[in-house]
């Protein structure tokens, strides 16, 4: 063992060998175990993060930076756009890699997934963590795709900063004006990183432009590219008025020269370089009161004079309040302006401590995390991801849920690095980190020290609500801020290989469920089949791979049914009542109630009250109300698809004294669906947002195409050679899509999917749409 220890240490030259003073032999032993066991095959990563060239550090200064130090960010972006090369890139020059992975060779450190490697595409977010010129910096690799949206959106919940990616060739595409809402949605600041620069069509101006026009965004343009296409050499850093280009001969893309632009050498790119820098302080100056002050007073003669680090100091407090984006440019591919974009992401994105969290002051420096991510591992269990918020975490901590309502203890702490995690003894507020050993806590839980602190917290949370006239139930939300789980647009069903294989199965979808939230499990009454409910058809083909490849499971799928929604067309009124009598107490309950349809689109029913029946309404008959409406509607009485968009009035309600509540739930849940049958019907089909990417050759073949589809065309535009068809179609006419295209356009065009809305279908195909489910042929 002692031959192998000392194997170790020779091809791992960077372990603090220094501080075996400050621990005992035995330790670090055990540390030095530890980390062997956690060196993947095939590639080769530093011993510890933080160990970079020579720079030996304290443990404690490697595990917990200042948090001011500290960049939790995102890499977001459109399919394609380059997500994965441009995080396999930053790995590479930051030193925790020692080879640049490819994701065509499927080699890459965050895409690490079976699935994931043979698709070239990115399914789960994976968290790695490094250093950089000093600072810890907490990095997610998120999806592209649309069936993977809410690994973006759980994983923007906790991070502060993003780097947006963009096809220099493309612009602003479908899933990146998704992603960009996201970000909104969390107040999020923002990076634009213009990949691609080398590619053929490659446009600067036209992917600024296309920030400007279709993101409502103010682009400051930090970087001009040197060249475009197979020209792009390097860029120019506008803030210092420098070039920076790398070399041609080298492999990886370590080997640049940063030169000053000086009048000899390069007087036409100064002279654009100067106006450049030029139109980017006045622009910051117009967002910026202090910075306005600054230029108008001492260098409005000549903004030459202007300090590199007053303007970087100006541009991160614009990018900070979200009033406008930093623009850089370069190829992860080719190895250029990534280390640009790194320098940008600690001088420009904020520190855990400059996001204005209002939570926080109610926790008073306890423990407040929140669970965002759970992976199941064979080895270790749950693997629950936290982004802890004050406090501090250790191994052996006991802490409780608060959504849960749960004690439970973490049994050791580790720092993620994708698939592979180094365990250490603390970390503080500001971090993110994966804990083992909690089996219950699941995705968008609230995590406190204890039962006494979340009181203690929700009690100052009532309080400042109070004060600042707000109703409780909003500070409550705030307190269990969570994840929004979108529902699933598609269902099948799912049979294990034989009966006796049917609690294994059970099992391996409880374990995915509680890992990826937007996939539901539910049985159906009538058949005693399971249903897997997914946001689409990759999202349940990738569930199905994974039973098969992590469970050993040989299961079967049904064919894929779209997930309908029915609605009423007018307003009906029902009444009845339900007598019954259980051992010697009588239970008897009278209601009548109307149903009517709502415009504004509403998944949940509303639920109204007359004024003789809410005045003396005991909260417990109130909730037993409630739940008989919702139950009732989950299936409407045509297809047994949830009903939306309508709402009840309850006019009034006989309530025998003794009548238990389930009865009184049973009772309205029985009178709604009397008065949905009685109702015109209606069936709402989801509508798709489609955008397809096709040359001109094939543009009329796929409209046609599309017009068969019952489509509806939006607008059709020009980018470079290709054309971009916006328009609606609905899910039902668009599945296996993807195979279809290909073989029209000879596998030139792209597509993009997003779930627009629920739209009612036209009498016609609602006539044949009931005709298949019933089992008779199609009537016309």
């Amino acid at each position: 063992m002692l031959s192998n220890l000392r194997k170790f240490v020779v091809s791992h030259k960077k372990i603090p060998i220094l501080h075996v003073n400050n621990m005992c032999c035995s330790k670090m032993r055990a540390s030095l175990q530890r980390l062997k066991s956690h060196v993947p095959l095939g590639r080769n990563y530093s011993s510890l993060p933080g160990l970079i060239g020579n720079d030996i550090k304290s443990l404690h200064s490697v595990i917990n930076p200042p948090i001011a130090k500290i960049r939790n960010i995102g890499i977001m972006a459109h399919i394609d756009a380059g997500k994965t090369t441009t995080t396999e890139r930053i790995l590479y020059y930051s030193g925790y890699t020692r080879s640049l992975g490819d994701v065509d060779d499927g080699d890459t450190v965050t895409d690490f997934m079976a699935q994931e490697r043979e698709r070239g595409i990115t399914i789960q977010s994976a968290a790695v963590t490094f250093d950089w010129k000093g600072y810890r910096v907490n990095l997610i690799d998120t999806p592209g795709h649309v069936d993977f949206t809410l690994e973006v959106e759980r994983c923007l919940r906790v991070l502060d900063g993003a780097v947006a990616v963009f096809d220099a060739s493309a612009g602003v595409e479908a899933q990146t004006l998704t992603v960009w809402r996201q970000a909104d949605k969390h107040k999020i600041p923002r990076i634009c990183f213009l990949n691609k620069m080398d590619k053929t069509g490659a446009s600067f101006k036209y992917a600024v432009e296309s920030i400007r026009e279709k993101l409502k965004a103010k682009p400051l343009l930090l970087q001009l590219p040197l060249g475009e296409g197979k020209a792009f050499k390097g860029v120019v850093d506008v803030v210092n008025k420098e070039k920076l280009l790398w070399n041609p001969n080298s492999d990886d893309g370590k080997d640049f020269v940063r030169n000053p632009l000086l009048e000899m050498s390069d007087p036409e790119l100064l002279k654009q370089t100067t106006e450049a820098r030029n139109a980017l302080i006045e622009q910051v100056a117009d967002l910026d009161d202090e910075f306005a002050d600054l230029v108008l007073g001492e260098f409005s003669e000549n903004f030459d004079l202007l300090p590199a680090e007053k303007l970087q100091t100006a541009i991160r407090r614009v990018t900070l309040a979200q009033t406008a984006v930093p623009v850089l440019c370069g190829s992860a591919l080719k190895n250029k302006g990534v280390q640009p974009l790194l320098d940008a992401v600690t001088v420009y994105l904020p520190s855990p401590e400059e996001r204005n969290y209002e939570f926080l002051p109610w926790y008073k420096g306890d423990l407040c995390a929140l669970a965002f991510k759970v992976l199941h591992d064979k080895q270790r269990g749950p693997l629950v991801f936290m982004r802890i918020y004050s406090g501090m975490i250790k191994p052996q901590l006991a802490i409780y849920n608060i959504n849960g309502n749960c004690t439970e203890r973490i049994s050791r702490l580790l720092l993620p690095f994708a698939d592979q995690h180094i365990e250490i003894p603390s970390l503080t507020a500001g971090n993110i980190a994966l804990t083992v050993g909690l089996k219950h806590t699941a995705t968008g839980d609230t995590i406190a020290s204890s039962k006494s602190s979340a009181l203690a917290a929700a009690r100052r949370a009532e309080t400042e609500g109070g004060k600042k006239h707000r109703r409780n139930n909003e500070a409550e939300r705030l307190l269990l801020a969570g994840v929004e789980i979108p529902e699933p647009v598609f269902f099948c069903t799912i049979e294990p290989p034989s009966v006796a294989k049917q609690p294994d199965l059970d099992y391996a979808l409880k374990c995915l469920q509680r890992e990826d939230p937007s996939l539901k499990v539910k049985l159906d009454a009538d058949s005693g089949q399971t249903v897997l409910c997914g946001m689409g058809e990759l999202h349940i083909e990738i569930i199905h791979d994974r039973i098969k490849r992590e469970y050993g499971l040989e299961t079967y799928l049904g064919p894929l049914q779209v997930a309908y929604r029915e609605t009423i067309l007018n307003a009906v009124c029902a009444t009845d009542t339900l007598d019954r009598t259980l051992g010697d107490k009588r239970h008897l309950v009278t209601v009548e109630l109307e149903v009517k349809p709502v415009e504004t689109a509403s998944v949940m029913p509303v639920i109204e009250y007359a004024g003789g029946v809410s005045e003396d309404l005991p909260t417990a008959s109130q909730e037993a109300i409630e739940n008989g409406i919702h139950s009732a509607c989950l299936q409407g009485p045509l297809l047994g698809s949830p009903v939306q968009d309508v709402a009840v009035a309850v006019h009034s309600l006989i309530i025998h004294p003794g009548t238990s509540t389930t009865m009184i739930s049973a009772c309205v849940s029985r009178c709604i669906q009397k008065a949905l049958k009685k109702a015109d019907k209606q069936v709402l089909e989801p509508l798709m947002k489609l955008e397809v990417t096709v040359t001109r050759d094939y543009l009329s073949l796929v409209l046609a195409d599309l017009a068969q589809r019952r489509g509806t065309i939006q607008e059709i535009q020009t980018r470079q050679e290709n054309k971009i068809i916006t328009g609606f179609v609905p899910l039902a006419e668009i599945m296996g899509y993807s195979t279809v295209l290909r073989t029209l356009t000879s596998g030139s065009a792209t597509f993009a999917l997003e779930l627009s809305n629920y739209e009612a279908m036209n009498p016609q195909d609602q006539t044949v749409l009931l005709g298949r489910r019933s089992g008779l042929t199609q009537v016309l």
